[in-house]
């Protein structure tokens, strides 16, 4: 590992490297190749990986997280730089796989075409803006952000920069919600004006660490402090850290953002809302985690209203997946799945014809790699990524205070609530910013 002389004042410092990789000049990589940096390498940065290390046109060549490894990732496995960086050189063969505690030393690289952020959700608003603004090409994990302010300060950073951007919302190259897409577009429904969205409930324990929640001290190799980074002071305990961080408000949303990011997002995508949103959240209710440590929705129910008379309903007692509801009947997308109340060619399919179909998380990586070395069309762009969570924001908004949400997608404000607008940006802990 490249050991870190950069000491903690520096470190915390929000000023990025301007860096420009060559890349940024064409709209092809040195070498019709593209070079790619992982930020975070826990949960999806270790297990999307793979999608990138089988694709002969990318290469890895630098991984970073502020762990170097340990459980409670994914049913408890042990993940971190180390681990990552070990399985890149095996799959190459080499040792030339450069690992990193501080990201920004990985954005200073002239070399680094992109980077894959799969930091916990906390942190994407800082290393998004500032791989932008080191003109690095971009493939963020969902849910985006933490709060509607972040997610318009990326969308601006993002777009100031002109690099490409790929939000990590995979069903989008999932076969079946691209046939639902055709299916809606051919009128078969006919006008939509009822969606019904399931999302799971609970705050499962992924991690097998939700029973560890009295402090202890840090593990070796693990910068704990920098994990926190933007999140208030707290103490560690296993069951705050791993996967199992998305229960905690300071750092995701529950379910309603872990999902909402994706079917939430699905809605909006296929009926062509992606770059707008309700003007009311309403009747949202639900229950919250009884849990020393976990403190998000686990049983939830709220509606979105649209000016035209659209209507969504989101629910953890939905069934999970979207339900479309229109005019001339009806059609259900989940992953790897289509329902309508009119035949499908789908129908006819057997499960062993439906798991051969394209694997979702490559294909999206895929074209990730297409928008950079081809130039085509990245299919989950950040405005939509944004405007879609921002949804699930304000659902955890409404909750929250215990009222509906008057909300002005144009503006994107609260109407007439100032502790319900309050909520819209976080509070960082001193001294990250987004500036």
């Amino acid at each position: 590992m490249a050991s870190s002389t950069i000491s903690r004042r520096n470190l915390l410092a929000t000023a990025a490297p301007m860096i420009v990789p060559s890349s940024v000049f064409g709209s092809q990589a040195p070498s019709n190749r593209m070079t790619i940096g992982f930020i975070g390498t826990g949960n999806n940065g270790y297990g999307w990986m793979s999608s990138f290390l089988k694709d002969e046109r990318a290469r890895v060549v630098a991984v970073c997280d502020v762990n170097r490894e340990g459980p409670g990732y994914w049913d408890n496995t042990i993940r971190g730089w180390k681990p990552a960086q070990e399985r890149v050189n095996k799959q190459y063969g080499n040792s030339d796989c450069k690992a990193y505690e501080d990201y920004r030393e990985l954005l200073a690289r002239t070399d680094i075409d992109a980077v894959y952020i799969a930091s916990p959700d906390h942190w994407h608003a800082i290393h998004a803006i500032h791989a932008a603004r080191a003109k690095k090409h971009i493939l963020c994990q969902k849910p985006l952000t933490t709060s509607v302010a972040e997610g318009r300060a990326m969308v601006k950073a993002v777009t100031t920069s002109g690099v490409v951007w790929q939000t990590g919302s995979q069903q989008r190259s999932d076969w079946a919600f691209l046939r639902a897409k055709e299916v809606l577009a051919s009128g078969q429904v006919g006008r939509v004006r009822f969606v019904r969205i399931g999302l799971p409930g609970g705050t499962p324990d992924f991690g097998k660490t939700a029973d560890q929640t009295q402090p202890r001290p840090v593990p070796d190799g693990f910068r704990y402090d920098w994990w926190l980074g933007p999140a208030p002071q707290a103490d560690y305990c296993p069951a705050r850290v791993g996967v199992n961080f998305r229960w905690v408000r300071d750092y995701s949303g529950g379910q309603i953002t872990d999902w909402g990011a994706h079917h939430i997002d699905c809605a909006q995508w296929l009926l062509g809302r992606e770059n707008t949103g309700p003007a009311m959240i309403r009747d949202a209710h639900g229950k919250w985690a009884a849990h020393p440590i976990y403190n998000t929705a686990t049983d939830f129910y709220f509606e979105c209203e649209y000016p035209d008379g659209l209507r969504y309903v989101v629910s953890s007692n939905e069934r999970g997946g979207v339900r479309f509801v229109g005019t001339d009947g009806w059609l259900y997308v989940n992953r790897g799945r289509l329902e309508a109340s009119f035949p499908l060619p789908e129908d006819a399919m057997t499960d062993a014809q439906r798991r051969a179909m394209p694997n979702a998380d490559d294909a999206h990586c895929r074209n990730f790699t297409d928008a950079l070395l081809q130039g085509a069309k990245p299919v989950a762009p950040i405005e939509a990524a944004h405007r879609s969570i921002s949804i699930a924001h304000l659902a955890n908004i409404s909750l929250l205070v215990g009222r509906n949400v008057r909300w002005d997608p144009k503006t994107e404000t609260i109407q007439n609530d100032s502790a319900a607008s309050a909520m819209l940006q976080r509070e960082y802990r001193k001294p990250y910013s987004l500036a």
